[in-house]
Parts: structure tokens; sequence; C-alpha cells
């Protein structure tokens, strides 16, 4: 099939190649215009992971279906002279009398609305030393149209009113908030691109010696990027897409389509040269024979590789879908569109531009005559001699195979010490840049207001139970003030929680949102009515009870379905559980060092952020899914150079050592370049996606080096030929089914 594939692209190279362009440039514009509709940033969504069906959703429903306004925007002013409130009211009246004459407009709360003004207790709450808050409400039930309209009227009237009082100010709503967000997602996503391209193309020029080739990993990686908007351009009408998804996804797709193109330029320039150097001098005709033949053997190998190697990538992030949590189902649907189309990008636009550059390809690169520059490049080419570094680290290794084994096994225990005391977050606000406007508007809230602070739980309750849970939740610790029962209609009503924690998703609040729940067991039993907790730490338990229900099935699935196929590339029993074991090592030791840097705050000014005390639980769960993909991705490219060597006839330990040296360069570049890919991103400012790029970067970096290095090295070097063995019907099984060079 590979083979067939490959000598159908060979025939027509610019069909392909036009194809390809055509469809990238249209789903491009799909992705950034919407065309006709909304465009994919438009799209997304922002806020607290949801998982459907959990107490903290139900609740959040309730008070969404229940809201007296579509939305509230809010002015936080400061270097206000208050000592006048005579002066205040002229332009405070013509703020309000324009904004009650906005036809969607329907409340205007400030401290001087009050018949007293200042004077009025309930003004307090709403009054700082040098400022003041203001809020006005949204009609409800307003269409997306009429509600941006409407929101950027009172914006409008509000900066009109900061520059009337000659003071400072930010406005606030939920619609900003998520504007700020997905912003940031932008500028982060051109900053991660900006810093990963550029350097990932010199890495390509000095692993290709020249720009020509080094070109070819990079035009399938941005074809795979347009690919990607659109895809998930195509999901936000089926899934609500949380803003991370854009980022993440684009980062995985950035560096398997790099990944995948590395291996099948490095495969297609060896067999080129081996089918010219075998003519027979005969004059080509119009279709370059050589060409063709390298394009087909190219496929049938390196082609193989990469497709095997993809599917094991894909199961791994699929398993993400198997889980409850909206973010992770979107994130698994998005990330396998993804995986898909940079494989496909690698099978098909690559050799189709590879064919129609034809023999250059071969020829050394105009970079290898300057002086001194040729002999650098030489040394590190795709091209790798027959012995060299990598084999002579293998020779190392297996000379003393226990001691590697012990000293690498303990060096990833000791990395992955800190998993042990990880703590998962849900965080909102906290995943802002501390330089954010928005952030800022939160910490003024909180330190000058504290009395017009939201309160960090809301519990959602039937009207007839709301005063007597009311009482008892007032006797718990850590609640600081319970707001009055208020009447939400159709028989609920809401009761504001305050704590005395400054962290609305700690350790102090989750057990306030536990001990209210258990409420049911005690004083205000189930069967006298219901209710529901809604808040930062109801949604964190909510989260993390759900990975934890579904992990088990998800792991159970993606491990089995990992063993099955690396049985049909290896046709061992062995191996696969061998590197099922390893590769459990290695991402523990990657989170470790994850949860060392981002939950215990070390490196904070090195990286730019400011630790929310602990990591986002759906970055634990992404790093676990792409971080397994990731290092069976590599698994897949050793093994399958081991093995080649071991079915052409050499011993295990011979094809352990020299299948390392042939792919050791490919494995070590195709690493840096994706480490590269993943560390651009950690540039950007968004905490969640700084998360994800450094553990990313830091699993690939573990797993080219001590594991692909050492440890695999070691352990196949132990078992030796015990590597491929399997039961007699299985290895017939695998003769008749199994994936074969």
């Amino acid at each position: 099939m590979f083979t067939r594939l490959g000598e159908a692209i060979a025939r027509r190279p610019k069909i392909t190649a036009v194809s390809w362009l055509v469809a990238t440039a249209a789903l491009l514009l799909l992705a950034l215009t919407g065309v006709a509709g909304q465009g994919l940033f438009d799209r997304l969504h922002s806020g607290e992971p949801k998982v459907p069906g959990s107490e903290s959703d139900i609740g959040q429903e309730l008070l969404a279906e229940h809201a007296t306004s579509s939305e509230t925007l809010t002015l936080l002013t400061w270097d206000v002279d208050l000592s006048d409130p005579a002066e205040l009211a002229g332009p405070i009246g013509v703020f309000h009398t324009k904004v009650f004459s906005l036809e969607d407009v329907v409340g205007v709360v400030d401290p001087f609305v009050f018949p007293d003004g200042l004077e009025d207790p309930r003004a307090a709450a709403l009054v700082s030393a040098d400022g003041f808050l203001a809020s006005v409400s949204l009609a409800p039930d307003l269409s997306s149209a009429e509600q941006a309209a409407a929101h950027d009227e009172v914006v409008a009237e509000m900066d009109g009113l900061l520059e009337d009082l000659g003071a400072q100010g930010i406005v606030s709503s939920e619609s900003i908030m998520v504007e700020d967000i997905i912003g940031q997602l932008q500028q982060d996503l051109q900053t991660g691109e900006a810093v990963a391209l550029p350097i990932s193309l010199v890495i390509m020029v000095i692993v290709f010696g020249g720009f020509l080739a080094a070109g070819m990993p990079l035009l399938g990686a941005l074809a795979s990027i347009a690919g990607g908007l659109g895809a998930l351009w195509g999901f936000s009408y089926v899934l609500e897409l949380d803003s991370v998804v854009v980022n993440v996804v684009t980062v995985l797709g950035l560096g398997l389509s790099i990944d995948y193109g590395l291996l099948f330029v490095s495969r297609y320039r060896q067999e080129l040269r081996a089918a010219i150097a075998g003519e027979d001098g005969r004059r080509r005709r119009r279709q370059d024979p050589a060409v063709s033949a390298a394009i087909a053997a190219t496929m049938a190998t390196a082609g193989r590789t990469v497709t095997f190697s993809a599917i094991t990538v894909a199961i791994s992030i699929a398993g993400l879908m198997l889980l409850s949590p909206e973010i992770l189902r979107s994130l698994g649907a998005a990330g396998v569109s993804v995986v898909l189309i940079a494989v496909l990008s690698s099978l098909t636009l690559v050799p189709a531009v590879l064919t129609l550059l034809g023999r250059r390809m071969a020829r050394p690169s105009a970079l290898t005559r300057v002086p001194g520059l040729g002999a650098a490049l030489g040394r590190f080419g795709d091209v790798p001699p027959p012995t060299g570094v990598f084999s002579r680290l293998a020779g190392l290794v297996q000379r003393r195979p226990w001691w590697t084994l012990g000293i690498v096994t303990v060096v990833l225990a000791v990395l992955a010490a800190p998993t042990l005391s990880m703590e998962m977050r849900n965080s909102t606000t906290e995943l802002l840049p501390s330089d954010s406007s928005q952030r800022e508007f939160i910490d003024r809230i909180e330190a000058d207001f504290p009395a017009a602070a939201s309160p960090q739980l809301t519990v959602v309750a039937e009207a007839p139970i709301a005063a007597d849970l009311a009482r008892e939740i007032g006797g718990i610790a850590h609640v600081t003030r319970v707001g009055e029962p208020a009447d939400l209609g159709e028989g609920y009503a809401t009761i504001g929680v305050h704590l005395d924690v400054t962290d609305a998703g700690g350790d102090e609040a989750s057990d306030v949102v536990r001990t209210i729940r258990d409420l049911r067991e005690g004083p205000v039993p189930a069967s006298a009515g219901e209710f529901w907790v809604v808040g930062q730490a109801a949604n964190q338990i909510d989260f993390n009870a759900a990975l934890a229900d579904g992990l088990p099935w998800a792991v159970g699935i993606v491990v089995l379905a990992t063993f099955l196929l690396l049985f049909l590339m290896t046709g061992s029993l062995l191996v696969p559980v061998k590197a099922l074991a390893i590769n459990v090592l290695s991402l523990g030791a990657s989170l470790g060092i994850t949860s060392w840097i981002f939950a215990e705050g070390h490196l904070e000014s090195l990286l730019g952020f400011t630790s929310a005390g602990g990591l986002e639980s759906y970055v634990v769960a992404v790093v676990v899914a792409f971080g397994f993909g990731l290092a069976m991705d590599y698994e897949v490219f050793l093994l399958a150079g081991i093995k080649e060597l071991h079915d052409a006839g050499a011993d295990n330990d011979t094809a352990v050592r020299d299948g390392l040296q042939r792919t050791g360069r490919i494995i070590t570049s195709a690493a840096l370049v994706i480490m590269v890919v993943f560390a651009g991103f950690a540039f950007g400012d968004l905490l969640a996606i700084k998360e994800v790029g450094i553990a990313l970067a830091v699993t690939v970096l573990v797993d080219a080096t001590l594991v692909r290095m050492l440890l695999v090295p070691a352990t196949m070097t132990l078992l030796g030929e015990w590597n491929w063995w399997a039961p007699a019907p299985l290895r017939r099984l695998h003769a008749r089914i199994g994936l074969h060079h």
C-alpha cells in the first residue's frame, strides 16, 4: 500500500502539491475569518473546565437558567477625590442619564444611587479610600449581536465617565475577561511560532546541510498548522472549544509535522543516493526513475514508520475522549485530527514536493563549500557513518547494562518524587499574566473592596431549605460570612459564602465544600430539599473526581491498544511490556520536574510566571496523554531501526548498537526540534500554555536522552534474544498480520 501510494504521488506530484496549496489556503481562510460566519477565535470559550452532570455543573446551569441579566459590567475607579461628593454629582448624573437611556440596560448601581449618597450604609461596600465601584446590568435574553452592541455602548460610557472625572479605572465583564484571555492566547501563539520556526530551521539546516532539505519538514508543518486550525473551526460547531485547545493542538501539530518530515526527508536522501549510485547510465525519461524509486522505497520504510508512530500518538491522545470533562474531550478529538493531518501532509505533500525537486536533494548544498562550515555540517548531517558517537555510547551501555539500568532508574525516580505531593488546580484569573488589566481588576477588588468581592462559594438551594442551610453553613470553619438567601425564581435561592482564605481553590476552601456537601447526611437531609455548591473549589473537586473515575478505563484501553500495535510491529511480547514500563518512568520524571517548577514555584523569575500553588488539572491529563504518545513516537523510531537490522540477520546486541547509530542522529535532531517548538510556546504569558510547553519539552528531553540513549539499550541488552520472544501461536499470527518493512 505504501509503495503504491509513493508511486502514485511520484507520477502526479504537481496535482498533489496544488491540492494541498488550495486546501491549506481554504482551511486557513475559514479558521481566521469564518467567511460568512465567525472565525475560530471568535467561537472560543474560556472559564472553569466543566464536568457535565457534576454537582458544580448542575448548579452553574441553574444560575445561568435563572439569571436576571445577560451580563453585568463593572467599573473600578481610583485616584478619585471623594471629599466633595457634590463635585461628582454632575459627571455621574450625566453617566446615569446616558446609560439608563440605552434600551438594553436594566439596572445601574453605584454608591451615589442611594438617597443619602456616600452616607448611606449600603454605599460603604462600593467605596474605597480613593475610588468607587459602579455596575451596569444588561437585559436578559439578548441575542449575541444585541448583547455585544449594548456591551460596547456601556463600555464607551464608562470610559467617558473616567475621562470626565480625571480618574483612573478598569472596566470588566465576563466578555472582556474572555476576550483578554483569548487575545493573550493569540499573542502567545504568534510568539511561540516566531521563536520556534526560525530556530527549528537553523537546526534542520545543520542536520541536512542546506536550506532546501531543511525547508521540507517546515513546509509540512505550515500546512498542518493551517489544516489543524481549519479542523478546530469545524469542531467549534459540535464541541464547546476552550481557548487553550488552539495553542495546545497547534504546538502538537507543528512538532509532529517537523518530526515526521525530518525522518521522511532523511530516509529519502539515503534512498535517492543509493538509487543514483545503482543507475546503468541510460538516459532518464521524463519521470526520473531514480527519484520515483527513492520515493517508493521511502514510503515503504519511513512512511510506514511515520504512519505507525502517528497511530500510537493518536491512540494516546484519543484516551482523553474517554474522560468526562469537556475540555479533555475537545482536546482529544482535536488532537487526533491534527495528528492525522500531520501524518497526511508528511505522506503526501512532502513526497510530492521532493519529487518536483528531483535530484537536487542529493546534491551538496552551497553551504558545504563555505570554508570550515562544510566539515561541521558533515559531522552533524542526517546520514550517519557506520560507527560514531551513538554506537560507541551503546557499546559503553552494553558493557555495563546493570549499572546503567540501576543508575538511570534511580535518577528517574528522584526526578519523579515531587509528583507524590503534587496538587492539581482549576485556576481562573490566576492563569492571566500579572500585568494583565483584568488580573489587576480582580486584585484591586479583593484589596480595596473586600465587602463587594464575590463570594468564594455559592450554594444554589431549593427555597424551602435555604434559610436552614444558610444557618448551618455559618457554623463551618473558615466561613466568615453567609449572605441572606436570595430568590432565584422557580423555587430556588442562592446563598453567598465568604471565606477567610485568599486561595479560592486551596485545601481550606475544598474542605468547606466537602463539609457543606456532607450536610445532606446531617442537619439538612436531601429528602428535605436539594442543594448544589458552585465555585472554584467545588469545580476543582468535581473535575479531579471525574479524572479519578475515568482514568483507569482510559489508561487501560490506551495501554492495551499500544501493546497490540507494538506487538504487530515487533512480533514480541516483552518489547511492548518493557516499552510501557519505561514510558511510565519517563512520564513520572517529567511530571515531577514540571511540578517542582510550577507547583512549588521554582524558576519563577527565569520563566516569568507566578505559581498558582499547583498544576492545572487538565494540563496534567494533557501531559500524560501527549507525553505518552511522544514517548512512543521515539520508541517506534528506534525500534524500527533495530528491528530492520535484526530481521536482516544481525544478532540482538549488534542490532541494538547499529540501530542506535542509524537512528540516533534523527531521533536527537527530531527531539531537539520538538523541544524548541514546545519551549517556544513557553515564552507566552498565559500560565496554562506555559505549563504545557515546559512539561512537554521536559518530557521529550528526558525521553530522548536518559530513556532512548541509555535505558532502552541497557534493557534490550539484558534481555538479549528474549527481546523477540513470543509463543509459537503468536509468532504465526504475527507472520500473517504483522507490520514488516
